[in-house]
């Protein structure tokens, strides 16, 4: 056995007492065992944490615990401090992964070294026959979403493919590429840092890969709701900021009236909807923090490694896909 773990399985816990046994139990039957576990504790009220280490002897189990509630992005970040794999493996303490879920995403990064991290096959935990994503997609307007999101799992996301981004509920990276682009911008707190963190390490010259063969069931915004005010407020500011940090170069200014347009007309739609308040605050405080953001892109377009083109190529150009994206998040099944 070697004398460090492979792989450092980071996972972060908010009052996940709901969730977090099952997952950690699914750790323990992974067939690729040379793993460490980081479980971050996110200041959690309830008692999930309590007795862990004791209770998972088998496991290389590490608990962190942070005073307060810092975010995914802070959270994620110290646990990739704590590492010691080559690969951190995210996974969200209600992802619950299948038995070769790590073993799957080794072997495709053992056979394409020309890719640094790599997305899961995800599955709706309470439908297992619906896909609850495959890799992230990202829009030339700035939006992002799941791949195949509330598609047949029969049909959809079968084939390995190069996808932008990873998401980050089930998802392996390059440890020295994680910290080299500096992990998760914490000033997000949570939602979208993932497609964000994607993106600078595309700039950087990284690549993402689709997994299908690793599969995780995973339940999805159980700690905040899929259409909270907190969600939408973190997820509609913070697509703001990674489009202004990351677009690069002539992108940047082609598509920024069809990034205006996008944001004005949720602004308008989420009004008429009732949640107006969160999303217009999301808009004003994403552009009242703009400055900062400005002297982040500087410092990023400053060592990018690709072309515009090449990061054009694997963005979605088409103009109606996130109305239909939206349309099949919204449909029930």
């Amino acid at each position: 056995m070697p004398t460090s773990p492979s792989v450092s399985v980071i996972i972060v816990s908010w009052n996940s007492a709901e969730h977090l046994p099952h997952c950690l139990d699914s750790l323990l039957l992974q067939t690729f065992q040379y793993f460490e576990v980081i479980v971050v504790d996110n200041g959690s009220s309830d008692p999930g944490m309590e007795g862990l280490e004791e209770k998972y002897p088998t496991l290389d189990l590490h608990v962190e615990r942070l005073a307060s509630n810092q975010g995914f992005a802070v959270a994620n970040n110290t646990g990739a401090r704590l590492a010691r794999g080559k690969w951190l493996a995210l996974l969200n303490a209600d992802a619950f992964p299948k038995p070769d879920w790590l073993e799957k995403l080794l072997d495709a990064a053992r056979k394409h070294p020309e890719f640094s991290f790599f997305s899961s096959r995800q599955l709706q935990f309470a439908q297992p026959d619906i896909l609850d994503g495959a890799g992230d997609e990202y829009h030339i307007s700035g939006l992002a979403w799941r791949r195949f999101y509330n598609h047949p799992a029969q049909s959809y996301g079968l084939q390995e493919q190069e996808v932008f981004s990873a998401c980050a509920a089930a998802a392996i990276y390059n440890r020295e590429d994680f910290l080299r682009v500096g992990g998760f911008d914490e000033s997000y707190f949570a939602y979208f840092e993932d497609v964000d963190l994607s993106f600078r390490l595309r700039l950087a010259g990284g690549r993402c890969l689709y997994v299908p063969e690793a599969e995780v069931c995973h339940v999805g915004s159980a700690s905040s709701g899929k259409t909270s005010d907190f969600v939408m407020y973190h997820g509609h500011r913070n697509l703001v900021w990674t489009y202004f940090k990351n677009m690069p170069g002539y992108l940047f200014w082609w598509y920024l009236p069809l990034h205006i347009g996008m944001n004005f007309f949720f602004g308008i739609s989420f009004l008429v909807k009732g949640k107006g308040s969160a999303v217009l605050r999301a808009k004003l405080d994403a552009f009242y923090r703009l400055p900062a953001i400005i002297r982040k892109r500087r410092q990023i377009q400053e060592t990018r490694k690709v072309s515009a083109r090449d990061l054009w190529k694997v963005m979605n150009s088409e103009l109606f896909a996130p109305y239909w994206a939206l349309r099949r998040r919204a449909k029930r099944i």
